[in-house]
Protein backbone atom coordinates (compact mmCIF):
# COMPACT_ATOMS: atom_id res chain seq x y z
CA UNK A 1 0.00 0.00 0.00
CA UNK A 2 1.29 3.15 -1.21
CA UNK A 3 1.77 6.33 2.04
CA UNK A 4 -0.26 8.33 0.03
CA UNK A 5 -3.10 5.97 0.64
CA UNK A 6 -3.28 5.79 4.05
CA UNK A 7 -5.42 8.85 6.11
CA UNK A 8 -4.30 10.09 9.01
CA UNK A 9 -7.82 9.74 10.63
CA UNK A 10 -7.93 14.09 10.79
CA UNK A 11 -10.17 15.85 7.73
CA UNK A 12 -8.08 18.52 7.86
CA UNK A 13 -4.41 17.04 7.59
CA UNK A 14 -6.02 14.51 4.73
CA UNK A 15 -6.81 17.65 3.12
CA UNK A 16 -3.32 19.32 3.45
CA UNK A 17 -1.79 16.06 2.84
CA UNK A 18 -3.96 16.01 -0.71
CA UNK A 19 -3.08 19.81 -1.52
CA UNK A 20 0.94 18.78 -0.49
CA UNK A 21 0.13 15.93 -3.34
CA UNK A 22 -1.08 18.25 -5.77
CA UNK A 23 1.75 20.65 -5.47
CA UNK A 24 4.56 17.60 -5.31
CA UNK A 25 3.20 16.46 -8.31
CA UNK A 26 2.42 20.27 -10.34
CA UNK A 27 6.95 20.10 -9.56
CA UNK A 28 6.82 22.34 -6.33
CA UNK A 29 8.36 20.22 -4.02
CA UNK A 30 9.30 22.82 -1.35
CA UNK A 31 5.73 23.84 -0.91
CA UNK A 32 4.60 20.75 -0.86
CA UNK A 33 6.78 20.03 2.24
CA UNK A 34 5.64 23.34 3.95
CA UNK A 35 2.24 22.10 3.51
CA UNK A 36 2.96 18.59 4.80
CA UNK A 37 4.89 20.54 7.44
CA UNK A 38 1.30 21.93 8.67
CA UNK A 39 -0.57 18.72 8.37
CA UNK A 40 1.78 16.79 10.74
CA UNK A 41 1.21 19.54 13.22
CA UNK A 42 -2.35 18.28 13.63
CA UNK A 43 -1.45 14.53 13.69
CA UNK A 44 2.33 14.03 14.98
CA UNK A 45 1.76 10.05 15.14
CA UNK A 46 1.12 9.84 11.32
CA UNK A 47 3.99 7.36 10.20
CA UNK A 48 2.49 7.60 6.27
CA UNK A 49 2.71 11.58 6.75
CA UNK A 50 5.89 11.41 7.52
CA UNK A 51 7.07 9.57 5.21
CA UNK A 52 5.42 11.88 2.43
CA UNK A 53 6.96 14.57 3.76
CA UNK A 54 10.78 13.09 3.51
CA UNK A 55 10.15 12.27 -0.27
CA UNK A 56 9.03 16.05 -0.71
CA UNK A 57 12.46 17.29 1.50
CA UNK A 58 14.23 15.08 -0.96
CA UNK A 59 12.87 16.56 -3.87
CA UNK A 60 13.64 19.54 -3.03
CA UNK A 61 17.09 18.65 -2.39
CA UNK A 62 16.84 19.14 1.42
CA UNK A 63 19.09 16.09 2.23
CA UNK A 64 19.32 16.52 6.08
CA UNK A 65 15.62 17.48 6.68
CA UNK A 66 14.55 14.55 4.95
CA UNK A 67 16.44 12.46 6.85
CA UNK A 68 15.21 13.69 10.34
CA UNK A 69 11.56 12.57 8.49
CA UNK A 70 12.85 9.27 7.72
CA UNK A 71 14.54 8.63 10.94
CA UNK A 72 10.83 9.64 13.04
CA UNK A 73 8.96 7.67 10.02
CA UNK A 74 10.56 4.51 11.15
CA UNK A 75 10.30 5.62 14.61
CA UNK A 76 6.59 4.83 14.51
CA UNK A 77 6.60 2.54 11.66
CA UNK A 78 9.71 -0.30 13.44
CA UNK A 79 8.02 -2.70 10.94
CA UNK A 80 8.79 -0.34 8.32
CA UNK A 81 6.28 -0.54 5.44
CA UNK A 82 7.20 2.69 3.84
CA UNK A 83 10.74 1.53 3.15
CA UNK A 84 12.44 4.28 5.27
CA UNK A 85 15.12 2.32 6.32
CA UNK A 86 16.32 1.48 2.47
CA UNK A 87 15.71 5.26 2.31
CA UNK A 88 18.27 6.38 5.45
CA UNK A 89 20.82 4.11 3.77
CA UNK A 90 20.59 5.98 0.58
CA UNK A 91 21.11 9.32 2.29
CA UNK A 92 24.21 8.33 3.74
CA UNK A 93 22.96 7.92 7.37
CA UNK A 94 22.70 4.19 7.97
CA UNK A 95 24.07 1.24 6.45
CA UNK A 96 22.61 -0.84 3.70
CA UNK A 97 20.54 -3.69 4.83
CA UNK A 98 20.93 -6.97 3.91
CA UNK A 99 17.23 -7.52 3.06
CA UNK A 100 14.28 -4.49 3.17
CA UNK A 101 11.86 -5.43 5.71
CA UNK A 102 9.62 -8.29 4.92
CA UNK A 103 6.29 -5.85 5.50
CA UNK A 104 7.68 -3.27 2.81
CA UNK A 105 8.16 -5.66 0.04
CA UNK A 106 4.44 -7.82 1.01
CA UNK A 107 3.05 -3.83 1.30
CA UNK A 108 4.33 -2.94 -1.99
CA UNK A 109 3.42 -5.58 -4.08
CA UNK A 110 -0.21 -6.50 -2.38
CA UNK A 111 -0.44 -2.86 -3.78
CA UNK A 112 1.05 -3.18 -6.76
CA UNK A 113 -0.81 -6.32 -7.64
CA UNK A 114 -3.74 -5.23 -10.06
CA UNK A 115 -1.67 -3.07 -12.13
CA UNK A 116 1.32 -5.35 -12.09
CA UNK A 117 1.50 -6.96 -15.31
CA UNK A 118 0.04 -3.95 -16.96
CA UNK A 119 2.63 -1.73 -15.96
CA UNK A 120 5.45 -4.24 -16.33
CA UNK A 121 4.67 -5.28 -19.41
CA UNK A 122 3.22 -3.59 -21.16
CA UNK A 123 4.95 -0.15 -19.91
CA UNK A 124 8.64 -1.25 -18.83
CA UNK A 125 9.23 -3.90 -21.44
CA UNK A 126 9.43 -6.55 -18.93
CA UNK A 127 11.22 -9.40 -20.62
CA UNK A 128 12.49 -11.94 -18.17
CA UNK A 129 9.88 -15.07 -17.62
CA UNK A 130 10.27 -14.77 -21.59
CA UNK A 131 14.46 -15.08 -21.33
CA UNK A 132 14.08 -17.63 -18.51
CA UNK A 133 12.22 -19.59 -20.08
CA UNK A 134 14.61 -20.17 -23.27
CA UNK A 135 17.18 -20.84 -20.38
CA UNK A 136 14.96 -23.81 -18.95
CA UNK A 137 13.83 -25.37 -23.02
CA UNK A 138 18.07 -24.86 -23.79
CA UNK A 139 18.42 -27.90 -21.61
CA UNK A 140 16.23 -29.93 -23.23
CA UNK A 141 14.92 -31.16 -19.68
CA UNK A 142 10.97 -32.21 -18.62
CA UNK A 143 10.85 -31.81 -14.85
CA UNK A 144 8.93 -33.73 -12.32
CA UNK A 145 8.81 -30.99 -9.74
CA UNK A 146 9.52 -27.29 -10.50
CA UNK A 147 9.70 -24.66 -7.91
CA UNK A 148 8.64 -20.78 -9.14
CA UNK A 149 10.46 -18.43 -6.12
CA UNK A 150 8.96 -14.96 -5.93
CA UNK A 151 6.48 -16.28 -8.84
CA UNK A 152 4.07 -13.05 -8.01
CA UNK A 153 1.26 -12.93 -10.91
CA UNK A 154 2.80 -15.97 -12.57
CA UNK A 155 4.13 -14.44 -15.76
CA UNK A 156 6.30 -17.11 -15.22
CA UNK A 157 4.65 -20.73 -14.69
CA UNK A 158 2.47 -20.37 -18.37
CA UNK A 159 6.29 -20.60 -20.09
CA UNK A 160 7.37 -23.35 -18.78
CA UNK A 161 4.57 -24.94 -17.58
CA UNK A 162 4.64 -27.21 -20.51
CA UNK A 163 8.20 -28.67 -19.07
CA UNK A 164 6.88 -29.83 -15.77
CA UNK A 165 4.91 -32.33 -14.71
CA UNK A 166 4.41 -30.49 -10.66
CA UNK A 167 4.57 -26.53 -10.86
CA UNK A 168 4.70 -24.82 -7.52
CA UNK A 169 4.90 -21.24 -6.63
CA UNK A 170 5.70 -18.81 -3.88
CA UNK A 171 5.46 -15.17 -2.93
CA UNK A 172 5.25 -13.08 -0.01
CA UNK A 173 2.46 -11.33 -1.59
CA UNK A 174 -1.26 -12.89 -0.71
CA UNK A 175 -2.60 -10.19 -3.65
CA UNK A 176 0.07 -11.69 -6.07
CA UNK A 177 -1.14 -15.17 -5.61
CA UNK A 178 -4.70 -14.71 -6.08
CA UNK A 179 -3.28 -13.14 -8.98
CA UNK A 180 -1.40 -16.25 -10.16
CA UNK A 181 -4.04 -18.62 -8.94
CA UNK A 182 -6.35 -16.84 -12.48
CA UNK A 183 -3.82 -18.43 -14.38
CA UNK A 184 -4.68 -22.28 -13.81
CA UNK A 185 -1.16 -23.36 -14.28
CA UNK A 186 0.09 -23.65 -11.09
CA UNK A 187 -0.78 -27.12 -9.09
CA UNK A 188 0.47 -25.45 -6.00
CA UNK A 189 0.65 -21.63 -4.71
CA UNK A 190 2.01 -20.65 -1.00
CA UNK A 191 2.99 -17.80 0.74
CA UNK A 192 6.52 -17.77 1.94
CA UNK A 193 9.32 -15.21 2.77
CA UNK A 194 12.74 -15.91 1.08
CA UNK A 195 14.47 -13.52 3.83
CA UNK A 196 14.06 -16.13 5.66
CA UNK A 197 15.88 -19.83 6.79
CA UNK A 198 14.36 -22.67 4.91
CA UNK A 199 12.27 -23.88 8.15
CA UNK A 200 11.01 -20.31 9.04
CA UNK A 201 10.42 -19.43 5.04
CA UNK A 202 7.17 -21.44 4.57
CA UNK A 203 8.12 -23.24 1.37
CA UNK A 204 8.65 -26.68 3.59
CA UNK A 205 5.60 -26.31 5.98
CA UNK A 206 3.40 -28.97 3.80
CA UNK A 207 5.85 -30.17 1.21
CA UNK A 208 9.03 -32.08 1.65
CA UNK A 209 12.47 -31.03 0.98
CA UNK A 210 14.81 -31.97 -1.79
CA UNK A 211 11.53 -32.33 -3.70
CA UNK A 212 12.56 -29.78 -6.96
CA UNK A 213 14.86 -30.99 -9.82
CA UNK A 214 13.78 -27.24 -11.32
CA UNK A 215 14.08 -23.73 -9.30
CA UNK A 216 13.25 -20.84 -10.68
CA UNK A 217 13.37 -17.05 -9.55
CA UNK A 218 12.39 -14.35 -12.09
CA UNK A 219 12.90 -11.01 -11.45
CA UNK A 220 12.51 -11.42 -7.17
CA UNK A 221 16.31 -11.58 -5.89
CA UNK A 222 16.48 -7.64 -6.53
CA UNK A 223 14.60 -7.56 -3.55
CA UNK A 224 16.99 -9.02 -1.26
CA UNK A 225 20.76 -8.08 -0.86
CA UNK A 226 22.13 -10.85 0.97
CA UNK A 227 21.47 -13.74 -0.94
CA UNK A 228 22.67 -16.43 1.19
CA UNK A 229 18.77 -17.09 2.39
CA UNK A 230 17.72 -17.97 -1.51
CA UNK A 231 20.80 -20.41 -2.25
CA UNK A 232 19.98 -22.07 1.67
CA UNK A 233 16.36 -22.34 0.32
CA UNK A 234 17.41 -24.09 -2.74
CA UNK A 235 19.83 -26.24 -1.57
CA UNK A 236 17.52 -27.68 0.81
CA UNK A 237 14.63 -27.55 -1.95
CA UNK A 238 16.64 -29.68 -4.63
CA UNK A 239 18.96 -32.97 -5.19
CA UNK A 240 21.97 -33.17 -6.81
CA UNK A 241 20.98 -32.79 -10.91
CA UNK A 242 18.63 -30.53 -10.14
CA UNK A 243 18.52 -27.14 -12.15
CA UNK A 244 18.56 -23.50 -10.94
CA UNK A 245 17.07 -20.67 -13.31
CA UNK A 246 17.19 -17.28 -11.68
CA UNK A 247 17.97 -13.19 -12.72
CA UNK A 248 19.60 -10.19 -10.92
CA UNK A 249 19.98 -6.81 -11.55
CA UNK A 250 23.88 -6.31 -12.76
CA UNK A 251 25.58 -4.60 -9.49
CA UNK A 252 28.51 -4.25 -12.10
CA UNK A 253 32.56 -4.81 -10.87
CA UNK A 254 33.26 -6.07 -7.33
CA UNK A 255 32.09 -9.04 -5.25
CA UNK A 256 28.80 -7.80 -3.76
CA UNK A 257 25.63 -5.79 -4.07
CA UNK A 258 24.26 -2.61 -3.89
CA UNK A 259 21.45 -0.88 -3.28
CA UNK A 260 19.85 1.11 -6.27
CA UNK A 261 17.99 4.32 -6.05
CA UNK A 262 15.08 1.97 -6.94
CA UNK A 263 14.91 0.83 -3.64
CA UNK A 264 16.10 -2.72 -5.31
CA UNK A 265 19.34 -4.42 -4.87
CA UNK A 266 22.09 -5.17 -7.57
CA UNK A 267 24.27 -7.90 -7.59
CA UNK A 268 27.79 -8.64 -9.14
CA UNK A 269 28.42 -11.38 -11.46
CA UNK A 270 31.45 -12.56 -9.25
CA UNK A 271 29.15 -12.55 -6.24
CA UNK A 272 26.73 -14.67 -7.48
CA UNK A 273 29.68 -17.29 -8.76
CA UNK A 274 30.87 -17.19 -5.30
CA UNK A 275 27.58 -18.10 -3.75
CA UNK A 276 26.89 -20.55 -6.31
CA UNK A 277 30.16 -22.36 -5.89
CA UNK A 278 29.68 -22.44 -2.15
CA UNK A 279 26.23 -24.35 -2.56
CA UNK A 280 27.69 -26.41 -5.15
CA UNK A 281 26.25 -25.00 -7.93
CA UNK A 282 27.63 -25.13 -11.21
CA UNK A 283 27.11 -22.05 -13.46
CA UNK A 284 26.09 -23.62 -16.91
CA UNK A 285 25.38 -20.39 -18.79
CA UNK A 286 24.89 -16.75 -18.00
CA UNK A 287 22.84 -14.23 -20.27
CA UNK A 288 23.57 -10.11 -20.11
CA UNK A 289 20.54 -8.61 -20.93
CA UNK A 290 17.98 -5.70 -21.06
CA UNK A 291 15.22 -6.75 -18.51
CA UNK A 292 13.66 -3.90 -18.07
CA UNK A 293 12.83 -0.05 -18.50
CA UNK A 294 12.77 2.50 -15.57
CA UNK A 295 12.57 5.79 -16.13
CA UNK A 296 12.67 5.62 -19.58
CA UNK A 297 16.25 3.98 -19.08
CA UNK A 298 16.99 0.05 -19.59
CA UNK A 299 17.96 -1.57 -16.52
CA UNK A 300 20.89 -4.52 -17.13
CA UNK A 301 20.66 -7.71 -15.35
CA UNK A 302 22.06 -11.23 -15.64
CA UNK A 303 20.25 -14.19 -16.43
CA UNK A 304 22.11 -17.66 -14.59
CA UNK A 305 21.35 -21.08 -15.58
CA UNK A 306 23.15 -23.47 -12.91
CA UNK A 307 23.36 -27.15 -11.78
CA UNK A 308 23.60 -28.43 -8.63
CA UNK A 309 25.93 -30.65 -8.53
CA UNK A 310 26.26 -32.82 -5.15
Amino acid sequence: MQPSQLSSGDVIADRRADYAKMLDEGGEAEAAAELMEQALELTPAWAAGWYRLATYREKAGKADAAVEAYRRTLELDPEDIFGAGLKLALLGDAEMPAHPSSRYVERLFDDYADRFETSLVEKLDYSVPQKLAALVASTGRHYHCAVDLGCGTGLLGPEIHARVTRLEGFDLSQNMLAKAAEKHVYDHLGQADLSLTSEASGIFADSAPHRADLVTAADVLMYLGNLESIFAIVDDLTAPGADFVFSVEDGGEGDGFILAPSLRYAHSQTYVEGLAAAHSFEILETVKTVIRKDGGKPVSGILFLTCKTD
